[in-house]
């Protein structure tokens, strides 16, 4: 799970319900990096520009997670780390580095979510041909390789964020792309919406 700073990544157990706590039999290991991965560059360490078709992610966070803190951590602890037990999340701009890393490397994972974040597409309509280097261009194929798809937003979010991620929802249904849409009600772009967020996502991976 990627969190927008280092000053808001708290401890988990302070962060989640008793209730998204996983049983003796589903244990997991929850890594929460910071984003801002450099001081002059505002949106999580990103070179490039916000579009979701440049390839395999490039900027400096992305770097950091794939090359470093997944490596570290599936070194220093006694995880599975095949794709079907592999997730990734990520509140707000964490949203957005969540979808660009995670469909640019659908060999590494299953499970996706963003909370109060996901695609980056500008206010543009999304295309499931093209956007995304392809990766919704086929519904079914896109099924079974991705397990859970998820977009969680606020009601009380600011408007353009709740509408952006509303209409992505749409599109993703309108396309076939089988995903959980969640509105948490009353909540604008806070903890408690995150909360809300993980207390329904977390319960869903590794079934």
């Amino acid at each position: 799970m990627t969190a927008t700073s280092a000053r808001e990544a708290r401890p988990i157990q302070r962060f989640a319900p008793e209730s998204t706590q996983p049983s003796p039999s589903r244990r997991a290991v929850v890594v929460m990096p910071a984003g801002h991965t450099s001081p002059v560059i505002s949106l999580g360490g990103l070179r490039r520009g916000s579009s979701p078709n440049q390839g395999q992610p490039t900027d400096e966070f992305s770097r950091d997670f794939l090359n470093d803190v997944m490596p570290y951590a599936e070194s220093h602890y006694r995880v599975l780390t095949d794709r079907a037990h592999r997730a990734m999340a990520g509140l707000s701009m964490g949203g957005f580095q969540t979808f660009q890393i995670t469909l640019s490397r659908l060999d590494l994972f299953s499970h996706i979510g963003g909370f109060s974040g996901a695609g980056g597409l500008g206010g543009r309509a999304f295309d499931p041909k093209t956007d995304f280097n392809g990766a919704f261009a086929d519904p079914k194929a896109f099924a079974k390789k991705v397990h859970l798809l998820w977009l969680g937003i606020g009601t009380a979010e600011p408007e353009r964020m709740r509408e952006g991620i509303r209409g992505f929802h749409k599109a993703l249904t309108d396309a076939g792309i089988e995903h959980v849409y969640y509105e948490s009600p009353g909540t604008d772009h806070e903890w408690q919406t995150w909360r809300r967020d993980l207390k329904e996502f977390a319960p869903r991976l590794f079934r």
